[in-house]
This record gives structure tokens, sequence and C-alpha cells, in this order.
């Protein structure tokens, strides 16, 4: 089993517009270091974990949702831009939502690293 958030666990946004409430365990949780989530976050690497469509919702405001390459669309807050989930057709059934937006971050537990030749060299992760 994942050790990670228990649900029912929730996040929110910057300004605390959008809501998601997830009523099951992730799927997985990583830590992904490709440009497209650095740049996107503007931070070195991007924490995510996966939920399995049907077992989260939004309770606040909707997200607006932007395509930032074919296939892919990244759902933010349009009121203060905190970016909240990513989907992907390469991950059908699945929505990702940002680690750094759950209520209680601390419960957050990175599995594994993505696209780690894509990691800046002065961004070090410590488990």
């Amino acid at each position: 089993m994942i050790q990670g958030p228990t649900p029912p666990f929730s996040g929110h946004c910057l300004c605390g517009e959008v809501r998601y409430t997830c009523t099951a365990s992730p799927l997985w949780q990583s830590l992904c270091h490709c440009e497209s989530c650095r740049r996107a976050t503007s931070s070195p690497f991007t924490a995510f974990f996966g939920v399995a469509d049907g077992q989260w919702r939004w309770t606040g405001r909707t997200p607006t949702s932007f395509a930032s390459s074919p296939g892919v669309r990244r759902d933010f807050c349009p009121q203060c831009g905190s970016q909240m989930a990513y989907r992907a057709a390469q991950f059908p059934g699945e929505m990702h939502f940002y680690a750094a937006s759950l209520d209680d971050p601390t419960a957050y537990a990175p599995q594994e690293e993505s696209f780690l030749t894509e990691a800046l060299p002065w961004a070090h992760h410590r488990p």
C-alpha cells in the first residue's frame, strides 16, 4: 500500500476559491523533473499524486484549463493562478493533483521520480 494522504482528503489553491476532495488513496505519488512541469510551476521539480476518476471532485470554484501540449491539460485557479491539476491522454482515467495544494501536504510521500534526465543539476530531493 502506498503511504500518503488518508481518504477522504482535500486541497485548495492559494486564495481558497478552487477546492477538491478525494475519496480514495492516491494511485501513485511522484516527483516530476520534466521541463514542461518546471515551466508550468516555476519550480525546479513538481510533486504530483494521481487519483482515479470518480474518486475525486471539485468542491469549490471550477478551475480554468489550459492545453499546454498535445493531449495535456493543466488546471489552475482563475483568481490566484495556482496550478491545481494535470490530465494527460497517456494516463486515461486519472487526475494528477499537485501535492503542495493538499490541505495537509505533510501526508504526501513520493514513491518515485520521473524525467530524471531533465532534472536541473542543482535541484536535489532528499527522501
